[in-house]
């Protein structure tokens, strides 16, 4: 029997050698702790019957069932190519994804375009003649097109000139493919999976599913009559959360024992027009956000002696929990489900939302701000801290608490490929510090850290948090206004207090924070809509954003082309440390410092299908069908292009003529580089599929595939949408160029009139 409630882990824990006290603790915190164990859970789906009938239609133009029975007689490849999205439950999931999760501000001509194809009139407009019959009554509805010509009517729309149907496109395939290829049954598996050379979840770590065992691993003793497995199971932090979902009063009393004095507020039973907290909380420090910035602040203020209490938006999965499928994991660990995308649709952003932000997601790569930066922000900015000795002793000290370096025991297989490009083409190249030991072969971390070797701030100062007695995790809270008050003697307001609110009983409940020192620190996405709502008036919040565009070539190497085939056989593009090895050849082509660095991606099923041209439905599946030998590396520019934050949903961002041309020059570094190591093909993500087989193309047709790598601004649209697809470079957000800048482009524009003491 599941266990549904701290009652429930109490009456079982007490049956396990007289653990009253361990099970009082952790039965008020089981809620939390398990969050997320149902991984399959599945959201409402409230399109019209009309809408539906649209994007079925559209879901198995992308998806169609093929029939190669004659062809193959492997039984997993017959049934991929023979599953429709709609066979595979497809359209409900995407529905209920763009009903719930799908934040957009052009979501709504989404569903417009999918009522209009539902009439024979809207589906002339949108798709032109083609659409038509030759029979009476000519005209007729998207879903009674014959699929070939549906095909040709959505890549049409890839390329028309018409900005509304590219986007339209965009949207319809990214959202269709990606949930078609992690979407799971009931064992945690994908009819694609093992067509595609996928093993899922990484092996190693099979989710342990019994309820009860479990817990009498908590409870029970070691030789020494000493509590074990608490740890193993919730992971370091599992005494210092509070989950603020279960009554009131317990909630209250968790929190009084961390240290802080707490008021329960009496609820009114009158309608009133203000949300009334339900707790008041005092504290030396509020943190919002517990990533790469607020989890080194919060940690450091605990230890130091301060009262601290950290809100974090996103869930807590503690190690055991996770599941490392990616499409659970997306959902439960990045925001919006990592379907955060600017306004154009041309840039997807991933960015973490859990416990220990984009440092538990991360790809390991812990990069000291380069030398460059530190002269042109010191010099060209005036900023003389990043060149002092303060700065790199501190640089010294996050490294040393992330254990950071640069070796490693076994190579992935994209990074493999990329060294020995580089090898044979002469190229520059240079380990990668990551914060993980030699011996952390994973690639899953992008989901998560199973065995907690990725020191991010869940596993350092967040821990020292904990240990320190004073502070505690509120997960799941999200900070709505900072409180400001005038004092005497100053010429500004100062922050006195945070409210928050979060999910309780199906309803949103608002808790109040007093404290001395308010610190903002949830991210670029985040942090400008919470100043402008907590009334800060200056311009500058929300601009500059800069979000190192990625582009990326990829290069297929078959595992059976003869007895000394390489990579191994037995190497797939997912496994492997997600980053070990980059190239700077192009990083200061110019001599300003903004070029591209070269390195590799973590690409699971659905990621890699959003990322691949869409041709036709046999098309995509014969791509998908070399996901596990296809590698993938991309150019990273430092962008002098940026961007706009209204909110984590609505954001522009275009990129600088010089931005464009590092990635070109970039890309087709990469392209050499992947057939230089021995690729049998090489492509872009160019929406028109190009692509070179390297054993037969001559050196003129390898030019004029490296022309169509970064079209001019011109041409523009007929490029697939450029990704960022880094989190922050350094786990700790105070170096790597991505860490840095966005922490000072915060500092520089609203933070300081928060970060006082009263």
């Amino acid at each position: 029997m599941e266990p549904n409630g701290a009652r429930d882990v109490r009456v079982i824990s007490d049956q396990v050698n007289g653990h009253k006290e361990l099970a009082v603790d952790l039965g008020e915190a089981h809620n939390l702790l398990m969050k997320g164990r149902d991984h399959r859970g599945v959201y409402v789906n409230s399109l019209s019957s009309w809408e539906m009938e649209s994007l079925t239609a559209l879901c198995d133009t992308y998806l169609p069932s093929l029939d190669l029975s004659d062809v193959t007689t492997d039984e997993s490849t017959v049934k991929f190519y023979g599953t429709s999205a709609s066979m595979a439950g497809t359209p409900e999931r995407v529905g209920a994804l763009m009903c719930e999760r799908l934040e957009h501000p052009r979501k709504w001509m989404t569903r417009v375009a999918l009522f209009l194809l539902s009439t024979w009139m809207g589906t002339f407009i949108l798709c032109g003649r083609a659409s038509l019959s030759s029979q009476f009554p000519y005209f007729q509805r998207f879903a009674l097109v014959p699929r070939p010509i549906r095909e040709e009517i959505v890549l049409s729309w890839s390329l028309s000139f018409i900005r509304s149907l590219r986007m339209l496109f965009r949207a319809t395939k990214l959202l269709t493919l990606y949930v078609f290829y992690t979407q799971v049954d009931e064992k945690d598996e994908n009819i694609s999976w093992k067509a595609i050379g996928y093993v899922g979840p990484d092996p190693r770590f099979k989710t342990q599913t019994p309820q009860l065992n479990r817990l009498q691993t908590v409870c029970g003793e070691n030789e020494q009559g000493k509590d074990v497995g608490a740890e193993e199971l919730f992971g370091p932090l599992y005494r210092g959360l509070v989950d603020l979902k279960i009554p009131r009063d317990v909630a209250a009393n968790a929190l009084r024992g961390c240290g802080f004095p707490v008021s329960v507020i009496p609820q009114k039973t009158a309608p009133s027009s203000l949300p009334q907290p339900s707790l008041v909380i005092k504290c030396d420090a509020v943190v919002i956000g517990s990533g790469s910035g607020g989890g080194v602040v919060a940690g450091v203020l605990a230890q130091a002696g301060y009262k601290v209490l950290v809100l974090e938006k996103g869930d807590y999965c503690a190690r055991n929990n996770l599941s490392l499928l990616e499409g659970p994991a997306m959902d439960q660990m990045y925001l919006s489900s990592g379907l955060v995308a600017t306004d154009d649709t041309q840039v997807l952003i991933l960015a973490g939302s859990t416990v220990g932000g984009g440092s538990t997601v991360n790809w390991s790569a812990s990069i000291r701000t380069p030398e460059r930066v530190i002269k042109d922000w010191s010099d060209g900015h005036e900023l003389e801290l990043f060149d002092s000795a303060l700065y790199k002793e501190a640089m010294d000290v996050v490294c040393e608490k992330m254990g950071v370096q640069s070796e490693f025991h076994n190579e992935g297989f994209n990074n493999a490929i990329l060294r020995r490009g580089c090898q044979e083409l002469g190229y520059p190249m240079t380990n990668i510090p990551r914060n993980a030991p030699a011996d952390h072969y994973c690639g899953w971390c992008c989901l998560g850290c199973k065995d907690g070797r990725k020191k991010g701030t869940a596993e350092t100062w967040l821990v020292d948090l904990v240990s320190s007695g004073n502070g505690a995790i509120l997960p799941g809270c999200e900070a709505i206004k900072i409180l400001n008050e005038e004092r005497k003697g100053r010429d500004r307001k100062t922050a006195t207090g945070v409210v928050f609110e979060f999910e309780h009983k199906e309803a949103k409940d608002v808790c109040l924070v007093e404290s001395k020192v308010t610190i903002v620190a949830c991210g670029a996405l985040c942090t400008p809509a919470l100043l402008r709502r907590s009334g800060l008036k200056n311009a500058n919040i929300g601009r500059n954003l800069h979000l190192h565009p990625v582009a990326m070539s990829w290069g297929y190497f078959p595992d059976t082309p003869s007895s000394d085939a390489w990579p191994e056989a037995e190497k797939k593009s997912y496994e492997g440390g997600i980053m070990t090895v980059m190239s700077t050849v192009v990083d200061n082509h110019d001599g300003s410092g903004y070029g591209a660095v070269i390195q590799t991606p973590s690409l699971h099923p659905g990621t890699f299908s959003i990322l691949t041209p869409w041709l036709s439905g046999i098309d995509m599946k014969n791509r998908m069908r070399r996901f596990s030998r296809t590698a993938h590396i991309f150019a990273l520019a430092r962008d002098k292009g940026s961007g706009t934050v209204l909110s984590p949903s609505i954001i522009s961002y275009r990129m600088g003529d010089v931005d464009r041309e590092s990635l070109k020059k970039g890309l087709e570094k990469a392209l050499r580089i992947l057939a230089a190591a021995g690729a049998e093909e090489i492509g872009t993500h160019h929406c028109k599929g190009k692509t070179l087989n390297v054993k037969k193309a001559s050196s003129h047709e390898f030019e004029r595939l490296a022309q169509l790598i970064l079209p001019s601004s011109e041409q523009y649209r007929d490029f697939q949408p450029l990704n960022s697809f880094r989190p922050t470079s350094i786990g700790t957000g105070l170096g790597g160029e991505d860490g840095v800048y966005r922490e000072l482009g915060l500092r520089k524009f609203g933070l300081q009139v928060l970060n006082r003491r009263a």
